[in-house]
């Protein structure tokens, strides 16, 4: 049977361990929950497509349905993408890490298979301690939210282990989540940036750095 670790973050002693426990998971191609500013998520290696495959299973997904990547730094962003437009970049000034999830054209020297995702990636910089230690020791990782397809995200890594079992290698326990609302999509595919999904940032908010953005439907 799976061996299934679960640390209490929250500990400085199990803190240490279990970031040191999810990163070798994460490069053996294994899958992590993790928390981050909103929900917990379900986290595999952006660049190893098996992991991101399991991680589609275990979700219940198809590829229509590619997970958003999650970096530890600003400077991951121009790793990732074909080139950082200015309004992008002071979006990502004001709001990473945090709650803004940017939608971008990747570049296709990249060796990933996220799903059908049509050159396109989400990406966000969590505002949680663990994630970004975690994800500064891994490098972008693919992540979801960490329950099963129709059931309600996990506030805990408890709740997270309650649905998902034994298809995750380490949970990292940090306590409920500080904040439920979803994070706030905007497309930075076009010359106008176009918010998807309003979470815990509004279109007032984008707009007051970056003006041209249009709301939902606008384009």
């Amino acid at each position: 049977m799976a061996v299934v670790r679960l640390y209490d973050c929250r500990k400085i002693s199990e803190r240490d361990s279990g970031l040191k426990a999810a990163a070798s998971a994460v490069r053996a191609g294994d899958l992590v929950v993790l928390p981050t500013d909103t929900v917990y998520g379900l986290g595999a290696d952006a660049f190893k497509s098996w992991s991101v495959e399991a991680l589609l299973r275990t979700k219940k997904r198809g590829r229509d349905m590619a997970p958003p990547v999650l970096v530890g730094s600003r400077k991951a962003l121009d790793g990732l993408t074909i080139s950082v437009p200015t309004d992008v970049q002071d979006l990502v000034a004001a709001f990473w890490p945090g709650p803004l999830t940017v939608v971008m054209h990747y570049s296709p020297t990249l060796q990933w298979d996220l799903g059908d995702t049509d050159g396109t990636v989400a990406v966000r910089m969590p505002l949680h301690p663990v994630a970004i230690e975690l994800l500064q020791e891994t490098g972008p990782m693919a992540v979801s939210s960490a329950n099963k397809t129709g059931q309600p995200p996990a506030a805990t890594a408890m709740e997270a282990k309650e649905q998902l079992g034994y298809a995750v290698s380490v949970y990292l326990e940090a306590g409920p989540s500080p904040d439920t609302a979803p994070s706030t999509i905007v497309d930075c595919t076009t010359d106008v940036p176009e918010v998807l999904r309003a979470g815990a940032l509004s279109l007032e908010d984008i707009k007051r750095v970056c003006p041209s953005a249009i709301g939902p439907g606008e384009r």
